[in-house]
């Protein structure tokens, strides 16, 4: 399995006790190369990293985010455990991307992605670049093919930019649109400034439906309620997809495409756990975290609460 690297417990550290009270003592293995997938706990969540920033490359922004997986499994591992003992939260590795082949590394992605879904496994996968999202939404249909999957991204960016020579981060819901007969897509957090013309005209030509940054704020969290709802009503299942670059980057420095008039985390967290609570959601990736530029590591902690707080919303004991 050229494409995948084992789980590297050594990431897993903290404070220790005798009753699991931090995370990196909740956290099980799963070496996918070794053993059955089969025998993945049923009703798990399951952590995949996605270490490849090559379509961030291909889209000339910032390398660095191939590190992001592993940065935030660190800030992960020194949180409270909260969970209860039917809640199994296992990591089972990451994706590599061999010889900038981004198309091998996203077929792997999509087929890995899959094999969790069939074993009733939630998968919450670790960027890398928002490119993850093409194979991400090909896994998921691979799995459920006779079913309709809504895309909800947080974003600043529609990334819906033409493939003109090879797919990169600014491609995957273009591609996504072209494959595929339905495209339920909704974006949140959009910046003009950040999506020029022809992407604007792209989003209308497909059906995107979308809310600029200056409505995506806590003071219209009712009316952002009401759109995922009605969203999430038109289609089967929901795939969440974070870019933590649609942040302000007061809260987000340490990411591929900083914006200083990003989102706030009020209702970003309102909004997760609004998903949370529609019972569709199927599968969360977390995209386009840059360990490189993060400042003490604050980037890479919001990154690890998001995760947290979205297994919360979705665990055993909520």
């Amino acid at each position: 399995m050229k494409n995948y690297q084992k789980p590297n417990e050594d990431i897993w550290t903290g404070r220790t006790s005798d009753q699991q009270l931090y995370m990196h003592e909740k956290i099980k293995y799963f070496d996918l190369s070794n053993t059955d997938s089969t025998k993945l706990n049923k009703n798990s969540f399951a952590i995949l990293g996605y270490a490849c920033d090559e379509g961030v490359r291909r889209n000339q922004g910032r390398v660095g985010a191939k590190d992001g997986p592993m940065a935030i499994r660190k800030m992960l591992a020194s949180l409270s455990n909260h969970f209860s003992e039917e809640d199994h939260i296992i990591d089972i590795g990451d994706i590599i991307c061999q010889h900038n082949d981004l198309e091998k590394a996203h077929r792997f992605t999509s087929e890995t992605i899959a094999i969790v879904l069939k074993q009733n496994t939630f998968p919450i996968i670790l960027g890398g670049g928002h490119d993850l999202a093409y194979a991400h939404y090909q896994g998921i249909k691979k799995q459920f093919p006779d079913k309709s999957i809504g895309i909800i991204n947080l974003d600043a960016h529609f990334d819906l930019r033409k493939v003109t020579d090879q797919r990169n981060s600014g491609t995957p819901f273009y591609q996504i649109s072209q494959e595929n007969e339905e495209f339920n897509y909704l974006c949140l957090g959009i910046q003009r400034a950040s999506n020029n013309r022809e992407l604007y005209d792209a989003a209308d030509q497909l059906g995107v439906q979308y809310l600029e940054n200056d409505e995506f704020t806590i003071d219209n969290k009712n009316q952002i309620q009401t759109l995922i709802e009605d969203f999430s009503a038109s289609v089967d299942y929901l795939y969440l997809t974070i870019d933590i670059d649609g942040f302000s980057s007061a809260y987000a420095p340490g990411v591929s495409a900083p914006s200083p008039l990003g989102f706030s985390v009020d209702i970003a967290i309102e909004t997760i756990r609004s998903i949370c609570k529609s019972g569709k959601l199927i599968s969360v990736d977390l995209v386009e975290l840059n360990p490189k530029y993060d400042i003490d590591n604050c980037t890479a902690r919001l990154a690890a609460r998001l995760v947290y707080d979205i297994m919360q919303n979705l665990s055993k004991k909520a």
